[in-house]
């Protein structure tokens, strides 16, 4: 008898907004539909129900002893590196005999910046009676949750740089809605300082909640105050089947133990716009003239590219 693929536990943030909890479960549901040869549970950290310990005790009544946990999250911060790692341990004590392994946050995948260039084209585009917006003359602010661990900020300004590449807009600017500077005012202001009439805030967050509510009122507030200033508000990412195809990535590296570093962005293996030609280029060390085993004179060096 062959045995059964681990179960896909996932860990989600937690948020007071129950239209925000409300979309994790649904999202949860609408994974376990598209697999159904896979236990799916999903539970929270903290704020709503149902706690992660619950979502265990579900997958653990269902026969489950073995299970992979992603954490559904854009950036690496405080609950991904600490809180879930704690839970998850504390589990174990709890159910003995389950094991699991550790998937890595979403990040700045390929796919969900591709979801966040269509959040972006519904805003640009020609609704209501607005005129369409050309890229070339938009700046984006691109609003992240905000964090105190500094590496989780930076994330948000490599999304945000990942963004910008090749997608032809004036400029992508990061701003936080919490806990981080810039917030949302000082990234508008640092926009028109740079020269922006036309901005649109893109909220960086998978689902609705108290969170991008406040962006999109802080960001309603700063407009007012700015008429001379063309401000639009982008929705958020939202349950998109790129989301729960990545989710399902996540799983199965979790699973495997392919734990790679930024391979989703890399150059060489992802085609990024404006940087097609570089998928699958051969990979060659850089000749350099410090290196034993080198004839420094009259050496031709040829044109390398960057080792991966």
């Amino acid at each position: 008898m062959t045995t059964p693929p681990p179960a896909l536990l996932i860990a989600g943030h937690g948020t007071r907004d129950e239209a925000g909890a409300e979309a994790f479960r649904d999202f949860v549901r609408q994974l376990g539909a598209r697999h159904p040869e896979l236990p799916v549970a999903g539970g929270f950290i903290e704020l709503s129900p149902p706690p992660l310990g619950d979502a265990v005790a579900e997958l653990v009544e269902r026969g489950v002893r073995r299970f992979a946990a992603v954490p559904l999250m854009l950036v690496s911060a405080g609950h991904a590196k600490g809180d879930i790692p704690a839970a998850l341990s504390r589990e174990k004590e709890r159910h003995p005999g389950i094991s699991y392994t550790y998937g890595r946050p979403l990040g700045p995948h390929p796919a969900l910046l591709n979801v966040l260039e269509r959040r972006l084209d519904e805003a640009l585009g020609a609704t209501g009676g607005r005129t369409p917006m050309d890229r070339a003359d938009v700046t984006v602010l691109l609003v992240g949750r905000g964090s105190t661990d500094p590496d989780a900020n930076a994330e948000v300004y490599k999304a945000a740089r990942l963004l910008w590449e090749g997608r032809g807009y004036a400029g992508v600017e990061t701003a936080f809605v919490s806990l981080a500077a810039p917030d949302v005012p000082s990234g508008l202001d640092r926009c028109v300082a740079l020269g922006a009439r036309r901005i649109v805030v893109l909220p960086y967050f998978l689902f609705t909640g108290i969170l991008p509510d406040r962006v999109q009122q802080q960001t309603e507030g700063w407009a007012a105050a700015h008429p001379e200033v063309e401000v639009r508000s982008a929705e958020v990412i939202g349950p998109e089947p790129e989301l729960l195809d990545l989710v399902m990535e996540r799983y199965e590296e979790a699973v495997k133990g392919d734990l790679r570093m930024n391979c989703d962005s890399c150059v060489y293996r992802i085609a990024l716009p404006g940087f097609e030609d570089k998928v699958g280029l051969p990979q060659q060390p850089h000749f350099h003239p410090d290196d034993d085993g080198h004839h420094h004179h009259g050496h031709h060096h040829g044109a390398h590219s960057h080792a991966h």
